[in-house]
Order: C-alpha cells, then sequence, then structure tokens
C-alpha cells in the first residue's frame, strides 16, 4: 500500500505525519477482506513458460486481460495468477487454440475489472464518503469489521450471478448443438433466418447532459436502458453493450427485435423518459470477445442516427423477415445514410391497429 501511495504521488513522510496526528489510519488493512491481495510467487513469467510450455505472449494476457501494463519476462506472476495459468494448461492440453484462449482471457479481464471497479465506487459512495462528511475515526471511515461480514458475501452474489449466466449459455449451445444434429440426421430441417440488431439512442442526450448535469443523465440513461433490456430480453433478445447514450441489442428473430424496439419506445413516452430513436437492420455478424463486430452493425447504427425522436426505423431486411403477426411497415424509400455506400431502402415499423 505504501508504494501504491508513493507511485499516486502521495509523499509518505505527508501521510506519516497525517497518521500521527489520528488524522490518517491504515488500520482498515487488517480487516481480513484485504488477504485477498495475494502476494507475488516464486516463478517469472519465463520461467513459468519455460517450465509449462505456455508461449510467453499467451501467458502475458493473464496481466494484459485485467487492464494493467504487459509484464517483461522477468517479472514475477501474483499467486492468484498462477491459478489461470493452471487453466491455460488444461486449455492447450486439451487442443484449445491459443487465440480462443485468449480471447476468453480478455472478456473475463474486462467484465471481472467492471465488476470491480463498479463495487469500489458503490463502497466509495456509501461507505467512505458518508464518513468522511460526518467526521467519523479515520480508523473507522473504510469500516474493516463491515468488509469483513460483506465481502464474502459480495463474492458469493458474483459467482452465483456467473453460475446463473453459465446455465443461460450452456442451454443455449445444447439447443443450438441438438438443432445441428437433427437437421444433419434428417429429422427436421433447420429454419436459417438471419439475426437482428437494434441500436437505441436517446434523443437529445448531449444537451440533456449540458442542461441537467451529468449525474442526473447518466441517472436517466440507465433507467431508459433498464427499461429497453427489458423489453429485450421478454422478446428474445439480449443486451450486447450499454453505450454513452444508448443501447445495443441482438435478436434471433428479426420480428421480436421489431416489436421490442416498438415497445421500447412506448414504454418510454408512457413513463415520462426522454424519447428515443431506433434502427434494425438483420444481417450477419461476427461475434468476437464478447461483442459483435460487421457491416451489420455499422449499417445499424447509421440507420438509429437516421430516425427520429419516437420512431422506430428498420432496413429492408428487417422488414422482409417481420412481415405479419400485427407488424406494418412504412416505406420511406431510398436513403443516402453517413458512411453507407448507394442508398439503403428503410421504412418506419409501426404496429397495425
Amino acid at each position: 500500500m505504501a508504494k501504491s501511495l508513493e507511485n499516486a504521488g502521495i509523499p509518505l513522510a505527508d501521510v506519516a505525519a497525517a497518521t500521527e496526528r489520528g488524522a490518517f489510519s491504515l488500520d482498515f488493512l487488517d480487516a481480513t477482506g484485504f488477504e485477498r491481495i495475494a502476494d507475488f510467487a516464486a516463478d517469472s513469467f519465463q520461467q513459468v513458460s519455460d517450465r509449462t510450455g505456455i508461449p510467453l505472449e499467451l501467458l502475458t494476457v493473464i496481466r494484459e486481460a485485467v487492464g494493467m501494463a504487459s509484464p517483461s519476462p522477468d517479472d514475477r506472476l501474483r499467486d492468484d495468477e498462477m491459478a489461470i495459468v493452471r487453466f491455460i494448461e488444461m486449455q492447450l492440453a486439451e487442443g484449445f487454440r491459443p487465440v480462443a484462449i485468449e480471447r476468453v482471457l480478455r472478456v473475463q479481464g474486462e467484465s471481472t475489472r467492471r465488476i470491480a471497479d463498479a463495487e469500489a465506487a458503490w463502497w466509495n459512495s456509501e461507505v467512505i464518503e458518508p464518513a468522511v462528511a460526518a467526521d467519523a475515526d479515520p480508523a473507522k471511515i473504510s469500516d474493516a469489521e463491515l468488509t469483513d461480514r460483506i465481502s464474502p458475501v459480495m463474492e458469493r452474489s458474483v459467482v452465483a450471478m456467473y453460475h446463473i449466466q453459465q446455465a443461460r449459455a450452456w442451454t443455449a449451445n445444447l439447443i443450438e448443438g441438438f438443432e445441428g444434429l437433427m437437421a444433419k440426421a434428417g429429422i427436421r430441417s433447420r429454419l436459417e433466418r438471419l439475426p437482428a440488431v437494434c441500436f437505441l439512442d436517446i434523443t437529445g442526450y448531449t444537451q440533456l447532459t449540458q442542461e441537467r448535469g451529468d449525474d442526473e443523465a447518466a441517472d436517466l440513461a440507465s433507467r431508459v436502458a433498464r427499461l429497453a433490456e427489458r423489453c429485450s430480453v421478454r422478446r428474445g433478445g439480449k443486451t450486447i453493450k450499454w453505450l454513452g447514450d444508448g443501447v445495443m441489442f441482438y435478436f434471433d428473430d428479426p420480428g421480436q427485435g421489431v416489436r421490442a424496439a416498438l415497445e421500447m419506445v412506448d414504454g418510454l413516452a408512457a413513463g415520462a423518459l426522454p424519447p428515443a430513436h431506433v434502427g434494425v437492420h438483420a444481417g450477419p455478424v461476427l461475434f468476437q470477445e464478447g461483442d459483435y463486430f460487421g457491416q451489420t452493425i455499422n449499417l445499424t447504427s447509421r440507420i438509429a442516427d437516421f430516425a427520429k425522436a419516437g420512431e422506430v426505423v428498420v432496413s429492408q431486411a428487417a422488414a422482409d423477415a417481420s412481415r405479419g403477426d400485427r407488424l406494418m411497415f412504412d416505406d420511406i424509400g431510398p436513403v443516402a445514410l453517413k458512411g453507407v455506400s448507394g442508398t439503403v431502402r428503410l421504412f418506419r415499423a409501426k404496429l397495425s391497429s
């Protein structure tokens, strides 16, 4: 901790003086929760690479995946990183490709970084800031006793959510596998349908931020995203990522994607939330590192930019794959979109009466 303070530009002499005056305390480091911060292992990255046969460049991903600087070959691993080494060893022994191993490590690192950062902000706002404002005893500002009680419960909560996500993803994998086997055996044909991507953007978000401030604008964006996500899940979609002023969704069924988008727009209006403009397009996508890429994503974003407040605008492909089931599409016509060559035929989606 002393080294971290020093690296952050805080003179240790000042820390010592503040501690002597009783204005600062490091007693919270005695909490058992801090025991999880691992010490360095005996071996360097190069030594572990030589011993296990794991390529050095794949080992360094362990450190890079959590957002830290790439280590040198002579840097030592941490004790907790050795568990990840064993995970990599097992995958390589089973013939997993290094590129696939790297992808999953980077997603794990990025996802857990977001969890840890959100927890740190939550602890700061709910424990540290109130204690500082109340002029609490410096030794109690970080509340070591609460840390000891809440840390194991919080950790079990994270693992429980991870298991729930595994059950969802594994079930989808199994269904996909069964469908493929049944189609191969001639038991049933497999309906091939292009997936759909939906972009929802909050209208006037920049102006909203200027008028109401960052905190209120961020709170509104969160409420919009929460409502939109509920509509998405109800229609079989899933959230890909939350953007600063909107959300990106993926749907196996374009028709359900369009219906979800219409429900999102109506729900925002009913909830007196800022209006949104939505774009939907159906086409092939590339899944990599927990995200989707490709021309379909780029075109969907441009369609969302074209849509006006309260509108759901879709491409020809999305409209053709979604007709029926009380869905109607008003032909807007060929439209030139920024960054897209040629014109794109667009339609305004709505529910039939």
